[in-house]
């Protein structure tokens, strides 16, 4: 079996602007899942939405995210990783822009799901990070990018609602559409190509999942348990803006953003384990 960096056509060594660069890229990409959160009330009134009904926004984009980690993330095995990256870069933008001129609840839903799918972009990113470390760096580079994502999901709220709240909802998808294609561009400039797999099948990939999910069933546990947090971290963030927005507090999407604050403490978290030796059981 090779090793994953033997796939990449003479790549140099992974550099601290290379690794920088990633995981901005990454935290980009994933701060589209959580522009909406912030902004529900306004999208609300704008489209004259009952809460109930702004509220499948966020759901259908985390549907979509789903979607394209079972179904996008494994092609990555298979074909140039960077290509892939590019592609879905350019059809994130599309669905941005889709959302910006949402003229009703339906469009925004379709817009949201396809806003999701793409956004697995960032999880193409941490495993080409990790191809393009070496052994004896991989855990702190996969750290760095994962920072990028942290700060992304945290940030994303705070950039949506201090935009939201003064320029509108919409501004804020026309703003994230820029930052998407320069965060295309600029991977383009520096991420290496990859060589194709042909021999891999893509349905062997999708079937893989559950190989590997038999063989550990400590993976299964730590899944349910991740996605049983995640949960609780959705219908939170999901919930807190229109809860601020209403006549109790009378507060606006700037101030639901700011919240996002008060967690960044995990973004400067993140590097340190990947830095921790990993102890090796003995036989």
């Amino acid at each position: 079996m090779t090793s994953p960096v033997s796939t990449l056509e003479a790549a140099p060594p992974v550099g601290r602007l290379v690794i920088f660069a990633m995981a901005i890229a990454c935290g980009i990409a994933v701060a589209n899942l959580y522009y909406s959160q912030p902004l529900l009330g306004l999208i609300a009134a704008d489209l004259g939405l009952s809460e109930g009904a702004v509220g499948i926004v966020p759901m259908a984009t985390q549907i979509g995210y789903a979607l394209g980690l079972f179904l996008l993330v494994p092609l990555g095995d298979m074909l140039d990783r960077r290509r892939l990256i590019l592609i879905q870069a350019g059809a994130l933008t599309l669905a941005l822009v889709g959302v910006a001129l949402s003229p009703n609840l339906v469009v925004l839903i379709v817009g949201s799901v396809a806003i999701g799918i793409a956004s697995s972009i960032a999880q193409q990113i941490i495993p080409f990070a990790a191809e393009l470390a070496d052994d004896g760096s991989r855990g702190r580079v996969v750290g760095v990018v994962m920072s990028g994502l942290l700060a992304g999901i945290l940030l994303a709220r705070v950039f949506s609602g201090l935009v939201g709240e003064h320029f509108g909802w919409r501004t804020t998808y026309w703003l994230a559409a820029l930052l998407t294609i320069g965060l295309g561009v600029m991977l383009g400039r520096i991420l290496p190509r990859g060589r194709a797999r042909p021999d891999t099948r893509y349905l062997a990939l999708l079937a893989s999942i559950g190989a590997v999910a038999r063989r550990n069933p400590l993976l299964i546990k730590s899944a349910v348990v991740q996605s049983t947090l995640f949960w609780g971290f959705s219908v939170f963030w999901s919930t807190l803006a229109l809860y601020l927005a209403s006549p109790r507090f009378l507060l606006g999407a700037d101030v639901a953003g700011l919240f996002g604050i008060l967690a960044l403490v995990g973004v400067f978290a993140a590097p340190l384990p990947g830095a921790w030796p990993i102890p090796v059981a003995r036989r």
